[in-house]
């Protein structure tokens, strides 16, 4: 058997669509035993890459993800590991390829009980895949807490064991691994949150599953990767010009809270808009003046002054929220923003300003269709501007999808697990945030990386998934003790590395 680790698919399948891609190789000519054989081989082969011989306990559930369980202790056993199988109900009631599985296995069972991982150094977890449908209760609840006490290192097939697959929640309890061996494609709980801190590291294997299994007309949830966008990235022209890379404009708030956009402003000129104003109400203009250089300033006090600002054909995209207070005024900029027919990202205050009445947001959005709006909000501002409407509760990517189609416009719910939605149903999770982003200000300056993109006509979906993974490089290329200023600065080689 000879097989190869294989991440290079970053469609992230459902529980369903992962079944339809088992069934379509099974018809295709793959017995389920082989594809199982090869599950097992695969996890086999990781567990001792990393591990010494020690006393293992495998840890079987009801279906196929016990059947895989089987094959792994069969061929741990067959490799000298002291090997204790622990069984979830009657062997002899496994049915199709699990029974098979396990009619290979030689040695004795057991129930899943405490005493079962008595003596184990190592816990492979087998018990339920990422279909699972129910929460997890006692008494193989206090299972899953015994081996969290325990320390043992934990290898989980497919994904940990009370992981939601689809939505990455955990079912009442769940157990947390340090390695997670999937197949021939990731599953959206394997990036979200708490999936994704669950899983320890997460390795997709090929067992033998060809890519023809995908049904093209499907529509996936993507992982978020230069592929899916860097066709709109291309080196600057010797002949361009700075218009040629738009001019993108940020709202200021007041003289106390313009910093925020400044920091939208510096992170959109550091990520490629060839210029970049500031609008600034009249009483910040001096504190926005003596900190700015490379970026434009330009009186803006009220909404018939920004229209006028905006008016300019040449001003390609605005920013809007950062620091701008929630208050009426911020509702009519917001509004001046939108009625200009500029591309437009709408960020913090400029979304919780429309909280006591969503839908006059929605209606000014919906007012110019052919116009790119992005919205880029955190869970507590997503909580306040959709309240009150009917959105899946336990999905982000279903609630980010919900809140698109309503806002019609291209939503961002941040989070160490941002997930990107568009109207039309396209859904991209981005994994490569560190948890060094969590520091004031960073959201500003995501907002002005989705400008940039938006000011160089890259269209909305594509600028917004890009600026994620920009701003997750970017911050992985600083250190610990990182603040938002540091941000635009550490830009540059994010921006390089695309041009590779």
């Amino acid at each position: 058997m000879n097989l190869n680790t294989t991440n290079d698919g970053l469609e992230l399948l459902t529980p369903a669509q992962m079944y339809a891609a088992d069934a379509a190789a099974i018809s295709s000519g793959t017995p389920g035993i082989d594809l199982m054989e090869n599950a097992g081989y695969a996890v086999f082969r990781q567990i001792v890459m990393r591990w010494s011989k020690r006393p293992v306990t495998v840890l079987c559930g009801p279906g196929n993800n016990g059947g895989d369980g089987f094959v792994v202790a069969r061929l741990l056993l067959e490799d000298g590991w002291p090997v204790t199988l622990a069984v979830i109900g009657d062997v002899a009631r496994l049915k199709g390829d699990a029974a098979l599985a396990a009619n290979r296995w030689t040695g004795p069972t057991e129930p899943v009980t405490p005493a079962a991982i008595d003596g184990a150094r190592l816990i492979v977890d087998a018990l339920f895949g990422a279909g699972l449908a129910r929460d997890i209760e006692p008494p193989l609840s206090d299972v899953f807490c015994l081996v969290a006490r325990s320390g043992m290192p934990v290898v989980a097939i497919d994904i940990p064991s009370g992981i939601d697959g689809e939505t990455g929640q955990a079912r009442g309890t769940a157990i947390r691994a340090d390695l997670t061996v999937t197949f021939f494609r990731r599953k959206p709980g394997h990036l979200l949150l708490p999936g994704r801190s669950h899983c320890g590291e997460t390795i997709c294997e090929d067992i033998g599953i060809a890519r023809s299994a995908l049904p093209a007309d499907e529509q996936y949830i993507y992982a978020n990767d230069p592929v899916l966008w860097r066709r709109h990235f291309q080196p600057p022209a010797a002949e361009a010009h700075k218009y040629d890379h738009g001019h993108a404009v940020v709202v200021s708030g007041g003289a106390y809270t313009s910093g925020a956009a400044r920091l939208a402003a510096q992170a959109a000129l550091r990520a490629g808009a060839g210029l970049v104003t500031v609008a600034s109400p009249r009483q910040a203009m001096p504190v926005n003046a003596a900190q700015l250089n490379a970026v434009m300033l330009s009186e803006a006090d009220d909404a018939p002054a920004l229209s006028r600002l905006l008016s300019d054909h040449r001003k390609t995209a605005a920013c809007i929220g950062p620091g701008c207070s929630v208050s009426g005024q911020t509702r009519a900029k917001v509004r001046a923003v939108l009625g200009s027919g500029t591309a437009a990202v709408l960020d913090a205050d400029a979304l919780s300003s429309f909280a006591p009445d969503p839908d006059a947001l929605f209606t000014a959005i919906a007012d110019a269709p052919n116009r790119p709006v992005v919205l880029t909000p955190h869970e507590g501002e997503f909580a306040r501007l959709f309240k009150g409407l009917d959105l899946p509760t336990d999905s982000k990517c279903e609630r980010a999808l919900a809140a698109a189609r309503i806002s019609g416009a291209v939503v961002v719910l941040k989070g160490a697990d941002t997930v990107i939605a568009e109207p039309g149903g396209r859904i991209i999770i981005n994994e490569n945030a560190p948890a060094r982003l969590a520091t004031a200000g960073a959201g500003d300056v995501l907002s002005g990386i989705v400008l940039a993109n938006l000011a160089r006509h890259i269209p909305a979906f594509e600028a917004a998934a890009a600026a994620v993974w920009l701003h997750g490089a970017a911050a992985a290329a600083g250190a610990d003790g990182l603040t938002a200023d540091d941000l635009p600065d550490l830009l540059a080689a994010a921006m390089a590395s695309l041009y590779k």
